[in-house]
């Protein structure tokens, strides 16, 4: 996944999930921050971010914030971008370990029961529903999920395990937006209904993956998968 006009910055502060004030050649700008996740431990003052560079004229910012460096660690915060990533990977061939057919239909946004999947996929004798989850917490090279409350994510392995009882495969992809972390675990220390369920969808018959990425300021590319410790 590739932006375009990607400038440097500092951060500054954030006013609310959704602004962020940062110094770009030495003009403070109010910019659109692409997660709504708190991010606490990256967007820190003086930290060097990335800034896509936006031409429309009818935007309120002209700048949204994608990435922000964290020691050596380059980290990608744009909510939207595992979703693209993953779908980029499935079409040029990039199989899920426990399908051995092609993927022969790809799909994004597809309604079953009461939730809304990120990917519906097709290979041989499968039907796969897919529901990505961004990571962008990393501490001491464990990256964890979620990084604030989610009832939705609740909601969504509790419907993939339906869906697995009803003859469907059903997965979970977590899609670390960094590279360099040993594997990915459930945050329980922020919300410890998500890790159960997590735990029980598993059991289930849920495939839980994990991929780490190349990111660089200007892209972001999925990698290797990466060990999910329950």
């Amino acid at each position: 996944m590739k932006y375009s006009n990607v400038v440097p910055g500092t951060f500054l502060s954030r006013d609310n999930r959704f602004v962020a004030r940062c110094e770009i050649d030495g003009t403070t700008e109010i910019v659109h921050v692409k997660n709504t996740g708190r991010c606490r431990e990256l967007l820190i003052p003086g930290a060097t971010v990335y800034l896509e560079k936006h031409n429309n004229p009818r935007r309120k910012t002209r700048y949204s914030l994608i990435a922000v460096e964290k020691g050596d660690m380059l980290v990608n915060i744009d909510s939207l971008a595992p979703n693209k990533v993953l779908q980029e990977a499935l079409v040029q061939g990039f199989g899920l370990p426990w399908v051995k057919d092609e993927m022969n239909f790809i799909k994004t946004e597809t309604v079953y029961g009461n939730s809304r999947f990120d990917i519906y996929a097709e290979a041989g004798d499968h039907r796969i529903f897919i529901e990505v989850k961004g990571v962008t917490l990393e501490n001491e090279g464990i990256a964890m999920f979620p990084d604030a409350p989610t009832q939705r994510g609740v909601k969504h392995l509790e419907e993939l395990m339906r869906a697995v009882k009803n003859g469907y495969s059903g997965c979970v992809a977590f899609v670390v937006q960094m590279k360099g972390v040993r594997c990915v675990m459930p945050n329980d220390a922020m919300h410890a209904e998500f890790g159960k369920t997590l735990r029980e969808a598993h059991k289930a018959g849920v495939h839980i993956v994990a991929y780490d990425c190349i990111v660089k300021p200007d892209e972001i590319i999925m990698d290797e998968m990466v060990e999910v410790v329950l």
